[in-house]
This record gives structure tokens, sequence and C-alpha cells, in this order.
């Protein structure tokens, strides 16, 4: 990864994206758009968190240099593909979304995997 990439460039797509308020990928999103960072967001409800809107279709998105996931590994797999067609630089595995499987796919294409929490990163400026 480019470190001088800055946070604001790095645009991000919240891949399991949830309307309630407790579920750590809407913390994501509300942390994302306070940190400027551009985001979208897939969930399976449409609405909208901090002022992004939640789609439920594979949009074909541009620019996605962040995919951070927020579904186990058995609901990854229907988006392995939709994931590579955005060609983004890394994806983010938060915890209980590891996937040995999907990481060697992705390296394979060299997209970065990375094992960690966004909020950490984003609490942390590791982002």
């Amino acid at each position: 990864m480019n470190p001088l990439i800055s946070i604001a460039m790095k645009k991000t797509l919240v891949l399991g994206a949830s309307l309630k308020p407790s579920r750590y990928s809407h913390l994501a999103i509300n942390r994302l758009v306070a940190k400027n960072v551009p985001t979208v967001a897939i969930g399976l409800r449409a609405g909208v968190v901090a002022g992004v809107d939640i789609e439920t279709e594979s949009v074909p998105f541009e620019d996605v240099h962040t995919v951070t996931l927020y579904l186990n590994p058995k609901r990854q797999e229907p988006y392995y593909d939709y994931i590579l067609s955005l060609k983004p630089e890394r994806v983010l595995f938060n915890p209980g979304t590891e996937n040995p499987e999907f990481f060697e796919i992705l390296r394979k294409e060299e997209i970065e995997v990375e094992v960690a929490c966004t909020l950490v990163l984003l609490g942390s400026n590791q982002y």
C-alpha cells in the first residue's frame, strides 16, 4: 500500500452494512464519514447511515480503494466475483469474517488482504 495515499482518497465499500446502530458496520460507516473517507455501502436493507445510501444490489462502484467486510465467510461467497471486479487495493477482514479461501483468491489477484478491525484502524490512525 502506498503510504502517500491520504485517508480521504481511500474510498471504502462497507459490505454487510446495517441500519442498526449497535452493529459494527454501522459504527464503521459513521467513523469513516467522520474521518472524511468517501464511503459506499451494501447491505440487506436499503436505507441511509451518516448520509451514506445503503444499496441492496452489487453496484459497480468506481475507484474503490478498500472493501471492509462485515459478512461471515459463507455470506461472502456470492460476492467474490463482485469484489474482484471492483479491483480494490485491499480487503479488510474484520473479526469474525476471516476466510482463508478468499484470502488466497485475493492474493492471486494481487489484492492486499488485511485481517484487522476497521474501527481500531480508524481510531489509531492506521487506516
